[in-house]
């Protein structure tokens, strides 16, 4: 099968003939590039490598680096949503609480800062998730995220932090044709309004769709750098002390608490929240739970309202596909796109550097699948270009817990899902080093840890083994082969 044919002045142009578009809708979402990569290179070459979020003249000027040892009733790990909403509810709860946070950069610096900002209610990385690893806790766990959903919005009107929250739906659309059934069950069953081809506008059409879910409860859309800004200030203003470029060395029990050594001071407290996300947990038995793995985004120039008509897309809607490996786009406040997805990338030994936020090969594959959904913004080019790390874990969802004598606690294994749910985490591990038993705390998924990872030099092989299964399994009609289905026998869940 032949890419489509580019023009000699290196744009994309919409296929006529109806073999051409056969050709776009069959390869579109595939590892092959359908375009011409000298265009493809032209419209990301002047895009920026810092994440569009963080590139904000409202970002603040950083906090105080730890430089001397203090006392603290209780000290955070990690300045990004988790530890944000901890140190916030922790002074709700008790304001004479002295709470502290060390971020080992600055607040909102990685996935907090470079997510695509959608707010999803579910703590379980969807329904069918769900129910495979929690299938008998999930009225319980149904209620507890419409609470935490609600309590999320509500915390943005009480302390005025303008995150840009947007209460809107998001339009799961099927690019494939044993897609369109999966969502009309769906819908069936509650899950959203179904919606024909020709009934997608406004909310975006393309040539690939075949149908889609309109899903309007439990969905919003924020500025994630902003969130994170607007938390830490919230939680400043109630007496949290938050420092910047204080990384913790080591975590050491005494008898009457927990140090946390940093390379100048330290702070000595009654308990310990981890909110370190993909990062090696200062706990070293919870280092196999979860894996770094990288994920990319592209962000567009401004669009018209004339090419937001084009493209059917006027209302503010985020758009998701129904693929393992999938995408995932929404519009800014400025009706720029945000395009990403897709691409699930683990380096080789587990490692987290600045240089794996950079990947042109991604790049270049985001923005063909880009331009053949939307062939009608030929010639628009990209501003910003970024990537950065989430947190997986086997069962593809947080986990919580404590140790043993509750001084310690930790959140993680959000897989991508951590903008709404992280604040559920941090009531949880607060829960637990309250001393509360409660619903939270009796859930699985803080009672038990998910599989393990195997440590190098297996992750690698293992991991790239299970991505290749996954994408058999979307051109296989999403039929699993051997190995998911094993897979899932054990619990371990895979997807992009």
């Amino acid at each position: 099968m032949q890419p489509i044919e580019h023009n000699n002045a290196g744009t994309f142009p919409e296929p006529d003939h109806v073999h051409q578009r056969r050709t776009m809708i069959e390869t579109a979402y595939s590892h092959r590039l359908v375009h011409d990569r000298t265009a493809l290179r032209s419209s990301l070459e002047r895009a920026s490598t810092t994440p569009f979020w963080l590139d904000h003249p409202d970002r603040p000027r950083p906090r105080a680096t730890l430089s001397e040892s203090i006392t603290s009733d209780l000290v955070i790990v990690g300045g990004g949503y988790c530890g944000l909403w901890t140190a916030l509810i922790a002074k709700e709860r008790d304001p004479s609480r002295r709470v502290v946070v060390l971020e080992a950069n600055s607040i909102g610096y990685a996935a907090s800062g470079r997510n695509g900002g959608f707010v999803e209610a579910s703590l379980t990385h969807g329904e069918a998730n769900g129910e495979l690893h929690f299938a008998k806790e999930m009225p319980t766990l149904g209620r507890l995220a419409a609470e935490n959903f609600a309590a999320f919005a509500d915390t943005l009107v009480r302390y005025g932090i303008d995150a840009e929250y947007e209460a809107e739906p998001t339009l799961t659309v099927a690019t494939e044709p044993h897609q369109v059934p999966e969502l009309r069950e769906a819908s069936e069953n509650g899950g959203g309004e179904f919606l024909e081809p020709d009934d997608l506008a406004p909310f975006g059409t393309s040539a690939l769709y075949r149908a889609g879910l309109l899903t309007r409860e439990g969905n919003a859309l924020v500025h994630p750098a902003k969130l994170a800004w607007g938390l830490a200030r919230a939680a400043e203003q109630l007496g949290v002390e938050i420092h910047e470029h204080t990384h913790v060395r080591k975590l050491e029990r005494t008898r009457s608490g927990v140090i946390a050594q940093t390379w100048r001071g330290s702070v000595t407290a009654k308990s310990v929240a981890l909110a370190t996300n993909g990062f090696p947990s200062l706990l070293k038995r919870l280092q196999l739970f979860t894996v770094p793995i990288y994920d990319y985004v592209l962000m567009t120039e401004p669009l018209s309202n004339d090419q937001l008509e084009a493209i059917g897309w006027t209302e503010r809607n985020g758009i998701t596909d129904s693929s393992r490996e999938f995408h995932y786009y929404r519009k800014s406040a400025d009706n720029r796109i945000l395009f990403g997805g897709y691409d699930a990338v683990y380096h080789r030994g587990g490692t987290i550097t600045a240089e794996h936020d950079q990947r042109p090969e991604t790049f270049e594959r985001l923005a063909d699948h880009f331009f053949s959904t939307f062939p009608q913004l030929s010639g628009i080019r990209f501003t910003h270009r970024w990537g950065g790390m989430i947190d997986m874990s086997t069962q593809l969802a947080a986990f919580h817990g404590a140790t043993r004598d509750r001084r310690i606690a930790y959140s993680a294994g959000y897989t991508g899902l951590g903008v709404c749910a992280t604040r559920f985490g941090a009531e949880t591990m607060l829960d637990f080093l309250e001393g509360r038993d409660t619903d939270r705390t009796g859930l699985s998924m803080s009672r038990r840890l998910p599989i393990p990872i195997p440590p190098e030099p297996l992750a690698n092989p293992l991991i790239q083994t299970m991505r290749t299964a996954v994408a058999k399994s979307d051109a296989n009609e999403g039929k699993d082969g051997v190995l998911l289905k094993a897979a899932a026998l054990f619990g371990v869940g895979f997807d992009s």
